[in-house]
């Protein structure tokens, strides 16, 4: 009786541990690597650590960031967006065409072309949902209608595939306060994108860890049918998450559209993984019910980080590639491992 009261007492001591508690935030590992290429960087190149070096690396990781944020959301509900990037140009060229093709409002342009994005976003919830089929299907067949629409709309309204001369379509600078301004901290050139990265991390992570709708995405994630079974709204979640990542698709695509006042029909091809790789890295599981907005936001940073490291370094950028396959290999491996330390659900 003695020894089993003992080995009770020493089992609840390990789950209890501080380390142990540590190691299974999904974001630890994150922070760990972010730390490494921080310091990598910082060592072995001049521009990193200027203020021009470190503005550059962090907007870049902010465009990244929101992104890798709400794509993170959705995967920890248990889906996947291979339109998000896409969308990030569709939203732009929306704006765009409307405004110096057709004389609309500019703010009516911005209204407009979120709400198309909202409608998207519904409309890949909505088949999910009803159909069953993978999500990873569904919005790889919208990636692919927004890619073709991007391109040959634009064509057709403009005779070419990009959007320019935005800077002069009245109200642009008074928009461009909002998305594409910058202003002066301790010697850095801070871009507001990386307020809006910072705030909609904070507020990412207040509503999974502090509020009833953050606890209903770790379920939906976690197990659909159990959390159907306790009265989860598991529809309403997945549309609120669709939903979520298509805003930021517009949040995107009005921050590069502001910042450089054009817009191509290619803008945002291609990087809906390099979210997810984000998100991963940052401890998602692609299984959902698990991850971070936190780590998400690391993963990002470290992305940026590794992109403009690479250039300051002046290595061949295909090395980035290479970077990426091992960075989100070495995430995975470590985040299974981490998990099977802490006593975790495989």
């Amino acid at each position: 009786m003695t020894v089993v009261v003992e080995a009770e007492f020493t089992d609840r001591l390990k789950r209890s541990h501080p380390l142990l508690t540590l190691l299974r935030r999904p974001e630890v590992g994150a922070l760990v690597a972010a730390v490494a290429i921080f310091l990598f960087f910082s060592f072995f190149t001049q521009a990193f650590l200027t203020p021009a070096g470190v503005s550059t690396w962090l907007y870049s990781a902010s465009l990244f960031g929101i992104m890798a944020v709400a794509v993170a959301l959705l995967m920890i509900g248990g889906e996947f967006d291979l339109s998000a990037g896409a969308m990030t140009g569709t939203t732009g060229l929306i704006v765009g065409v409307v405004t110096t093709q057709w004389g609309l409002n500019l703010a009516l342009a911005l209204v407009l072309a979120l709400a198309v994005a909202l409608a998207i976003g519904a409309a890949n919830a909505f088949v999910v949902m009803k159909t069953g089929l993978p999500s990873f299907i569904v919005t790889l067949a919208t990636f692919f209608i927004l890619q073709g629409c991007n391109l040959a709309v634009t064509k057709l309204v403009t005779g070419s595939v990009a959007i320019q001369g935005m800077n002069a379509v009245p109200g642009f600078q008074q928009a461009k306060v909002f998305f594409g301004s910058s202003f002066p901290v301790l010697g850095l050139e801070v871009k507001v994108s990386i307020v809006w990265w910072i705030a909609l991390t904070a507020l990412a992570t207040w509503v999974l860890l502090r509020t009833r709708p953050g606890n209903w995405v770790f379920a939906v994630g976690g197990e659909v049918t159990s959390a159907r079974q306790v009265g989860v709204p598991v529809f309403r979640v997945k549309l609120g998450l669709f939903m979520t990542t298509a805003g930021a698709g517009w949040l995107v695509g009005m921050l590069q559209l502001f910042d450089v006042s054009t817009v191509q029909a290619t803008t945002g091809v291609g990087q809906e993984f390099i979210y997810i790789i984000c998100a991963v890295v940052g401890g998602c599981l692609l299984t959902g019910g698990y991850g971070s907005a936190i780590g998400a936001a690391l993963g990002a940073l470290i992305y940026g980080m590794a992109l403009q490291g690479i250039v300051f370094a002046q290595w061949d950028n295909n090395w980035l590639k290479a970077f990426l396959g091992g960075m989100l290999l070495l995430a995975v491996l470590v985040n299974l491992l981490v998990r099977r330390q802490a006593g975790m659900r495989s």
